[in-house]
């Protein structure tokens, strides 16, 4: 992926400790074995039920009207293959209904959001919800950090291990959810422990099975929206490219007035060139196929305007060091296990002077990369294999959606959805009415809340502004590129 817009909401909000602390992973992992002992009366406060828990500790408790929720660090083992190599702090969040109802695992697959949310299946159950950072997105990052023991085993392990520990407080069903690089990772938890969840609901998540081959984005960009729109799309890329000299004297000194640097990706232009390249990818992962009457025609637009135009949907302020540093531990994924995808533009033939570049070039060479091949065909086919209780959804019109996850004649009471015309943000409320109902009654059955009787299934909480905001900006605070 790539990019991440210009007034965006934060990724993370720097509270809390990193680092290892003064006892052993190894006495933790064995410690949190045992029922907590310091709270064991049902009538205990939950906040002290938690707290209880071996490695657990409150950064803060913040009101929300209905709910109890905390941001919490958990004691975590850098390595779970040899727990006694040292730990690291990682930040979860609880947002705490009631022990009685059902409870949903959601991770963005990155950092985390402080405030109180509530994904899509929380409210269909009406449930409690944990939220974890993934590890090595700041502050949830060991020191030093040794980057070997950044994979999708390791991440689904401590999933595992707070599952493991809140389960003994939160003893009703359990769902996994995220979108996008959080779907993938609920996906990456089911295949590594398929007994821990009772089902998944996993949006818009890629699945790179083959990395050198990505011809099916390539179709995607020669068939989405109109040919009338692509072609506006693309000839906003090509003139960025034609008066490559002119817009780089604009981006030079946006990069002195906000003091950029160009270490990790090496210089101004590749910079440059890669945000080009990411305009019509970003433009179709976050706009509506509507939105393409706002885009400007390329030919009479002025310099000014084509670099507003682009920053606005590309932001030319990711490829720089600021930008980057906050995502290395994506680019690292998705150079040694997740893949990237390599789309072949060739609207910009003899303009394009680098490509479209590769993770590599997105993280420092001090942290060495090598490439698992066999990572994600392992995952797909336990999916087609194995999978069970697994529901994927995906948007018509968003480019991440071109590689998906599919089921197999292995799978049980798994499913598919595609909302129409939908982008990155695609959802269970946005299929159409029949898939929007058969979906909404699976999430229900596997948190075992589905009423006895129901003519039409529909999320059992109301709707609530603020806790379930799912607005653009906030939509496109992890932008462009990555999934």
């Amino acid at each position: 992926m790539r990019k991440a817009l210009t007034g965006a909401l934060p990724l993370a909000m720097l509270i809390g400790t990193v680092g290892a602390t003064g006892a052993t992973a190894g006495a933790a992992t064995a410690a949190e074995q045992a029922a907590p002992a310091a709270v064991t009366a049902v009538t205990a406060d939950i906040k002290d039920q938690i707290l209880a828990i071996p490695g657990m500790s409150l950064i803060e408790e913040k009101p929300y009207p209905g709910y109890r929720f905390f941001v919490l660090n958990y004691t975590q083992p850098v390595d779970h293959r040899k727990p006694s190599k040292g730990t690291f702090q990682q930040r979860i969040t609880l947002l705490h209904k009631d022990v009685a109802r059902p409870t949903v695992f959601f991770t963005s697959g990155y950092g985390l959001n402080t405030n109180p949310r509530r994904s899509e299946p929380t409210a269909i159950i009406d449930g409690n919800q944990v939220s974890m950072e993934y590890r090595f997105f700041t502050p949830s990052r060991p020191s030093p950090a040794d980057w070997t023991k950044l994979d999708i085993w390791q991440a689904a392990s401590d999933q595992h291990r707070i599952h493991t520990a809140l389960k003994k407080i939160y003893g009703k069903k359990w769902l996994s959810t995220g979108g996008s690089k959080g779907g993938m990772t609920a996906t990456y938890y089911e295949r590594f422990y398929p007994r821990d969840m009772d089902g998944v609901v996993a949006y818009v998540a890629p699945n790179d099975t083959k990395n050198d081959k990505d011809k099916a984005y390539d179709k995607f960009f020669a068939t989405v929206g109109t040919q009338e729109c692509r072609t506006k799309l693309n000839n906003i890329e090509r003139e960025a490219l034609i008066r490559r000299t002119a817009l780089k004297k604009i981006y030079t000194q946006f990069a002195k007035d906000n003091g950029y640097t160009f270490t990790t990706v090496g210089t101004l232009d590749r910079a440059y060139e890669a945000t080009v390249l990411d305009f019509a990818w970003g433009f179709w992962q976050y706009s509506l196929a509507s939105d393409c009457d706002s885009i400007p025609v390329a030919k009479t637009a002025t310099d000014q305007e084509l670099w507003n135009t682009i920053d606005s949907i590309a932001g030319f302020s990711f490829y720089t060091d600021q930008g980057l540093t906050p995502y290395t531990p994506y680019y690292y994924q998705a150079g040694t296990e997740l893949g990237a995808p390599t789309i072949s533009q060739p609207h910009l033939k003899g303009l394009s002077r680098y490509g479209y570049q590769p993770p590599r070039n997105f993280v420092p060479r001090s942290i060495p990369m090598t490439f698992k091949a066999g990572a994600m065909k392992d995952v797909d086919q336990w999916v087609r294999s194995h999978g069970r209780q697994m529901m994927f959804v995906n948007g018509e019109n968003d480019p991440w959606s071109s590689e998906p996850f599919r089921v197999g004649k292995g799978n049980r009471d798994s499913h598919v959805y595609v909302a129409p015309g939908a982008n990155h943000g695609a959802n269970v409320a946005g299929l159409a009415a029949a898939d929007r109902a058969a979906a909404t009654a699976s999430i229900l059955k596997w948190a075992g809340v589905a009423p006895a009787a129901v003519k039409k299934a529909k999320p059992l909480a109301r709707f609530d502004a603020k806790l379930d905001k799912q607005d653009r900006k906030e939509l496109m605070r992890e932008r462009s590129l990555r999934p």
